[in-house]
């Protein structure tokens, strides 16, 4: 398994792969409605687009791609930055993959240099996130809008 930068070539294999992950772990969660619209915002284009304003990794089986996951600056903060877009192809998950993500989220200078980092996490993976030292933000173990906790780690 190797984790390594997003290439803007990667972006239609990785939208299809988000697309995947959404419809199978994520549907008993959300309704179909949510996740038709959150593949819609994971379109090849607005991945390319998240990878010029942060970072984005992917994970490799080969030459497939199995997951991914991104950080970039916390609405522009030197202090404080945000995990995003983290996925694992269901059949990769419980592997270790995600695992490895976060680390290597977590390796890379936006983790770094910040103070605080957050993470908008599904109830989906929620207790995924927790494992990996990520605590409700405030303390508060509430879901924004129905759909997201606000998860965050301290430096």
């Amino acid at each position: 398994m190797e984790i390594r930068r997003f290439k803007t070539e990667d972006a239609i294999e990785l939208s299809d792969v988000i697309a995947e992950t959404l419809k199978i772990s994520n549907s008993k969660d959300y309704a179909s409605e949510y996740i038709e619209a959150n593949i819609s915002s994971h379109s090849a284009e607005v991945l390319i687009a998240r990878a010029n304003e942060g970072h984005m990794y992917v994970a490799c089986d080969g030459s497939k791609i199995v997951g991914c996951g991104a950080i970039a600056g916390y609405w522009g903060s030197v202090t404080e930055s945000i995990l995003l877009t983290i996925f694992v192809l269901p059949n990769y998950q419980g592997k270790g993959v995600g695992k490895r993500i976060i680390e290597a989220l977590e390796m890379d200078e936006y983790f770094l240099r910040a103070k605080r980092v957050e993470i908008p996490a599904s109830i989906t993976a929620v207790e995924f996130y927790k494992k990996m030292g990520y605590v409700y933000k405030d303390g508060k173990d509430e879901l924004e809008d129905g759909l997201l906790y606000r998860l965050e780690k301290f430096r």
